[in-house]
């Protein structure tokens, strides 16, 4: 994996999605209303065997922009004074779900994102880590995670989360080089960063992840390596190191930073030193972006095929139904996804007159189902069985998705993939590629718009 040539990465560096719902979100459908969503909650409560529930909580305020984001955010400076009004939207929003979903489902997972959840100051955190648990049912061995900005993150936040039953944060880093850090607007002290990670470790936080970003203006594969033996020196439970996804038609702010961005020749090198440079260091490459110890359960739930990818990525929560709450947040929920107004205007008027906020969503078909399961055990276990599909969906694979292996016939010829008449096998070189090889098995992507939509594969 780390002699991938230049010439295969730039081969597959192509436009694709990342998965993390099957079909992709541009492909859902504006008529899926809130009475669409109140339906899809009574249906998930009277199913024979109701899953187990998952929760994301969308907090989207941070005090400055960072030139690479890509997420949905709302930008406020030092003023705070949003956080009061938007506490009593997501009060409003638990509300209105726990009286509609049965208290006898368990919380298994909950998630806290941005923005910034720890924008919020900590008296506000511990209120909403409050009403949540006198409105659901959390499992004993529930996974509570939420994302922090060191720089904004204070000892308080860090106590108050672990009160409220946090167990697991992931930060961002991005990059410790100071000329990348001004570039994209991020100045984050290497020892702020790894103080608040041993303040995390003495309160019994039990797994810390870490996510870095590589092809950002001005990083080099040497100044990546200094950024990655620091993160090393710090000793993370898991690590995201993402592409960076210039999408400068969807984010108009990451314009700033095209005349900065290295080569694709320097960003694949930087992608490799980092591959290299974590692996001989211990942590296993999961796929997609992701690392974990040998011994986390990310990588022993991909080792036995009980990995699962929803909006959170990977997860060991397989089976849960996932319930988002706050502006834009996204929903999975049996067969269907649901999304909350992108817009923090519509979102409040939507909960200010009872809720709630949906803006749209889809119903997947029964060829959907298939599809996406096979996407899934693709991207998480990196192996298809065929005979495992067949006895689910009724089919033949090899005629249902003969067009999918025809086009999978380059990527074998390119040492990417095994293909026998039990399996489809991503190769140890193939988990780089993915989203490569899952692509042919989508449907939509043949429809979809000439207009960009989705971010590189690398």
């Amino acid at each position: 994996m780390n002699d991938v040539s230049y010439e295969l990465l730039h081969k597959y560096n192509v436009a694709g999605p990342r998965y993390t719902s099957y079909p992709p979100a541009p492909s859902w459908r504006d008529d899926f209303g809130p009475a669409d969503y109140e339906k899809l909650i009574a249906e998930s409560n009277a199913a024979p065997s109701p899953s187990p529930l998952s929760l994301y909580l969308h907090l989207p305020f941070c005090e400055k922009l960072c030139f690479f984001c890509g997420c949905t955010v709302v930008i406020t400076g030092k003023n705070h004074r949003t956080e009061e009004g938007y506490l009593d939207l997501l009060l409003k929003e638990i509300a209105w779900l726990s009286e509609r979903v049965d208290r006898s489902r368990p919380v298994v997972q909950l998630h806290y994102g941005g923005g910034t959840p720890t924008y919020f100051d900590p008296e506000r955190l511990g209120r909403l880590a409050d009403a949540l648990h006198s409105s659901f049912t959390f499992g004993p061995d529930a996974e509570l995670g939420v994302e922090i900005d060191p720089r904004v993150t204070t000892p308080a936040h860090l106590e108050v989360l672990r009160r409220g039953g946090f167990n697991r944060l992931s930060m961002g880093v991005q990059d410790f080089d100071p000329k990348v850090q001004e570039t994209v607007n991020r100045i984050q002290p290497y020892e702020a960063t790894r103080d608040l990670v041993q303040a995390a470790r003495s309160l019994g936080f039990s797994s810390i992840n870490m996510d870095l970003i590589f092809g950002l203006p001005f990083q080099t594969p040497e100044s990546f390596r200094r950024t990655i033996d620091k993160i090393l020196s710090i000793g993370p439970d898991r690590l995201a190191v993402y592409s960076y996804a210039h999408v400068p038609w969807m984010k108009k702010h990451q314009r700033v930073n095209e005349p900065k961005l290295p080569s694709e020749r320097e960003k694949f090198e930087i992608f490799r030193t980092a591959l290299a440079r974590f692996t001989e260091s211990g942590y296993e490459y999961i796929g997609m972006d992701h690392f974990a110890r040998p011994d986390d359960e990310l990588a022993r739930a991909r080792r036995d095929r009980s990995l699962w990818r929803n909006f959170q990525g990977y997860t060991t929560k397989a089976g849960t139904d996932l319930f988002g709450l706050g502006m834009s947040s996204i929903g999975g929920i049996a067969d269907a996804y649901v999304q909350n107004e992108r817009d923090l205007a519509r979102y409040r008027a939507a909960m200010e007159k009872g809720g709630p906020a949906t803006m749209r969503g889809f119903r997947l078909s029964a060829d959907d189902r298939m599809r996406r399961i096979v996407i899934q055990n693709l991207l998480c276990h990196g192996v298809i069985v065929k005979n495992e599909v067949e006895e689910q969906f009724g089919i033949s694979f090899d005629e249902t998705f003969a067009d999918a292996l025809e086009k999978l016939e380059e990527c074998r010829e390119d040492g990417l993939v095994e293909i026998s008449g039990r399996e489809i096998r991503a190769t140890q070189l193939g988990r780089i590629f993915l989203r490569n090889l899952a692509m042919p098995f989508d449907a939509y992507l043949a429809a979809a718009s000439a207009k960009p939509m989705f971010s590189r594969t690398l």
